[in-house]
């Protein structure tokens, strides 16, 4: 059998966050059932929308709660970034559905 079929469920069946830049601060939602558990797609996802917002706005990323608290896999590619990108995060609080929001500046 081809090992293709994998690849049929892979990230590329995840919707894009956004297919348009924002020039206002808004939220992305990366607390779908397709990103639990998945962190490699949460990220991947987050870095698309950071990538859309305009400078002088922010995006707050609302993730996951089976994914766990965001400074154990987020943090590390937004420190990535902000090597090559002007941009500050900061928590802002655990929802009550157990996910996560961080508040990324542009």
């Amino acid at each position: 059998m081809s090992s293709s079929h994998e690849h049929d469920h892979g990230h590329s069946e995840a919707d894009p966050v956004t297919d348009q830049t924002h020039d206002t601060s808004w939220s992305v939602n990366l607390e779908k059932p397709h990103h639990a558990g998945d962190i490699e797609l949460t990220v991947s996802q987050a870095m698309d929308a950071i990538e859309h917002t305009e400078p002088g706005n922010h995006v707050n990323l609302v993730t996951h709660g089976d994914n766990g608290h965001p400074s154990e896999y987020l943090y590390d590619a937004l420190e990535e970034l902000a090597e090559d990108a002007d941009i500050t995060w900061e928590y802002i609080e655990q929802c009550g559905c157990g996910g996560h929001v961080t508040r990324v500046h542009v």
